[in-house]
């Protein structure tokens, strides 16, 4: 496989009263195309403001972004703009318009990134259908479940054909049972199209369900990165100590209510 994201010593800063607040610390990292792959980390860690600025919503201080090749920190706002019908987005808090429709919503990018208006209506349709949703196009999102409204906006962001997908907590804010069927949708999603998933959570369990590779963010630094088994099993991080140690206690717990004690 080839490289589709190449991050090379990315740093980032707030100020927040004057104050140097150092969110990103030197990151590192590469992700090949076509895989799914897992960023985990605890509150604060700097997760979404990497994410936020993969996809340039906020500007690195130093570094370099490399999408299929293009370094996105080079570029000119128009050219930025070209670029970002490549990314797609997924938030934990679904972002959505309520005032739209759940076609409104999904065809929000296409009349945005000047689609031809004669196909947006077939685009949308087939989107809404491999979401399993194109039975609520007409609904409004406060009709729909949790479920359904990450549905829409995993549509939202795959709508434009991009090449590279954001899910930053996508399933955060799902009931277990939900969360499987979002996951199971997103490796649907990359088996039929190729599309590159970058999968930015807490969960333990998600990235172990869907990622082949991961790295943990600690303090605005990878401190790890590799195969998801070794590092839940070989852990060489505090973060990636921690994580492994919850996972199997929560398993030790799953084990102890299977058994009927």
């Amino acid at each position: 496989m080839s490289t589709y994201l190449k991050i090379t010593d990315l740093h980032k800063s707030f100020y927040p009263q004057g104050q140097q607040l150092k969110v990103l610390d030197g990151i590192n990292l590469e992700v090949e195309k076509g895989e799914i792959f897992g960023i985990i980390g605890f509150s604060g860690a700097g997760k979404s403001t990497l994410a936020r600025c993969i996809n340039r919503l906020e500007t690195s201080d130093t570094g370099s972004i490399e999408l299929g090749g293009t370094d996105i920190l080079k570029l000119s706002k128009k050219e930025l703009l070209k670029e970002r019908h490549k990314i797609g987005m997924i938030f934990q808090n679904f972002n959505l318009f309520d005032s739209m429709t759940v076609y409104q919503n999904i065809a929000y990018p296409l009349k945005v990134s000047l689609f031809p208006k004669s196909k947006i209506k077939e685009r949308v349709q087939e989107t809404a259908e491999l979401v399993g949703l194109k039975d609520k196009l007409d609904a409004h999102p406060g009709a729909l479940s949790g479920g359904q409204k990450q549905r829409v906006g995993i549509a939202r962001a795959i709508v434009n054909n991009p090449d590279f997908l954001i899910s930053d907590e996508a399933t955060s804010a799902l009931d277990p049972q939900t969360t499987i069927q979002i996951l199971d949708l997103l490796k649907e999603i990359n088996a039929k199209s190729g599309i590159t998933i970058l999968m930015i959570t807490h969960e333990l369990d998600a990235i172990r369900y869907i990622c082949n590779r991961m790295a943990v963010l600690e303090n605005g630094k990878i401190t790890e990165s590799g195969l998801v088994r070794d590092i839940f099993e070989n852990p060489e991080s505090k973060t990636g100590e921690l994580f492994a140690r919850v996972f199997k206690l929560m398993q030790n717990v799953d084990l102890t209510h299977g058994s009927g004690i």
